[in-house]
C-alpha cells in the first residue's frame, strides 16, 4: 500500500469521525427549515480510468431541481441551508465515505460531469490515470467557479474558458504529485474553508 492510500485511509477516517456531527447538524438544519426531502445527493462523475461512478452529496438544491448542469451564484435552485452548506463545502463531506473506501483520494483531480468529458482531448484523458480527489489545484483555484459562471452562455463558458484551465492545473498536479504537495494542499484546502467562516 503506497504512502498516499495510508493518507487517504487514516486522515480520510478521522476527517468522517470529525465531521459526522457537522453532517448531523446539517440534517437537523434541514428539517428546522421545512425541508422534507432526503439528506443524499447521489450523481454520476468520471474518475480514473475514464470509468463513470457515483458521487454523494449532502443535497443542497430543492428536491427533484431541474435545469442547467451547472449552479451559477444565486441559482434559485438553492435552498437557503443549501447556501451555507456550500458556502463552507459540508455538501461535500460525505464524500469522505469515498476516500476511505477507494473510490477517491482526498487530493486528485476533480471528478468531472460525463457531460464535460471528451476522451479525445489528451489533457482529459491524462487527468482521469489518477482517482480524482475532494480537493486539487483546480478545486482550490475555481472556489469561486459558481461566481464566474454567472451570466448566459455558462454552459459554453465552462467548456472554453474554466474547464481546459481545471485540466490543465489537474495535469499540473499529476506531474508533480508528492506527499508533501498533498499536505500543502490539504492545509490550504482547511485554510480556505476557514477564511469562510
Amino acid at each position: 500500500m503506497d504512502t498516499k492510500r495510508v493518507l487517504d485511509i487514516a486522515l480520510g477516517s478521522i476527517a468522517l469521525a470529525f465531521t459526522a456531527p457537522i453532517l448531523a447538524g446539517a440534517a437537523i438544519a434541514m428539517r428546522l427549515s421545512g425541508d422534507r426531502g432526503t439528506f443524499l445527493y447521489r450523481t454520476q462523475r468520471v474518475g480514473e480510468g475514464a470509468k463513470v461512478f457515483t458521487v454523494v452529496k449532502v443535497r443542497t438544491m430543492v428536491e427533484g431541481a431541474a435545469g442547467p448542469r451547472l449552479t451559477m451564484d444565486r441559482d434559485s435552485r438553492i435552498t437557503r441551508v443549501g447556501r451555507v452548506l456550500r458556502r463552507y463545502r459540508i455538501d461535500e463531506l460525505p464524500q469522505l465515505v469515498s476516500v476511505v473506501r477507494g473510490d477517491m483520494s482526498l487530493v486528485g483531480p476533480r471528478p468531472e460531469d460525463p457531460a464535460f468529458v471528451d476522451l479525445s482531448d489528451p489533457l482529459h484523458r491524462r487527468v482521469f490515470t489518477a482517482k480524482p480527489g475532494m480537493t486539487g489545484l483546480a478545486q482550490l483555484e475555481f472556489h469561486d467557479e459558481a461566481d464566474r459562471l454567472a451570466g448566459d452562455d455558462a454552459e459554453q463558458r465552462y467548456r472554453e474558458e474554466i474547464l481546459p484551465e481545471k485540466l490543465a492545473l489537474d495535469a499540473e498536479y499529476l506531474d508533480h504529485r508528492t506527499t508533501l504537495l498533498d499536505l500543502q494542499i490539504m492545509l490550504r484546502t482547511v485554510r480556505m474553508m476557514l477564511r469562510r467562516a
